[in-house]
């Protein structure tokens, strides 16, 4: 795989918002995006296990990101000012962003609620999906 690879919870009405975000900012079309609960995720996965889905999942390069690391690395791919709040970010230290992460990932159903569907990519976002 060329390009990097976002595995997301396509449940999540967090994940699937931050997907389209990501879509629409990703001007050069680097990102391709994937749920956790498909294919693709358990064939890039399947040397290192699975992964909870609490998780942001970022392929790149053979290296595997979970959790803050990914978030932070996905906004860095999307340049510009999400580059510089992601180097921002960076400083603060790895533990703190981590428990911020899971705080947030052990409430999201209930903050942002849960979809009883994978979201379908629309015809300008198909290109970025993989499944």
């Amino acid at each position: 795989m060329d390009n990097p690879v976002v595995l997301f919870d396509g449940l999540c009405g967090l994940c699937d918002g931050f997907v389209a975000f990501a879509v629409r900012i990703d001007r050069g079309r680097n990102l391709r995006f994937a749920p956790l609960q498909g294919g693709t995720a358990r064939a890039l996965l399947g040397g290192e296990g699975s992964t909870s889905l609490d998780s942001i999942v970022l392929v790149d390069g053979g290296r595997i990101r979970r959790g803050s690391s990914a978030v932070l690395a996905i906004l860095a791919h999307l340049g510009g000012p999400w580059r510089a709040l992601a180097l921002a970010a960076g400083l603060v230290p790895g533990p703190v962003l981590d428990a911020l992460y899971r705080f947030v990932a052990r409430h999201r159903y209930r903050w942002f609620g849960k979809r009883d569907a994978c979201r379908v990519p629309t015809e300008r976002e198909r290109a970025a999906f993989l499944d």
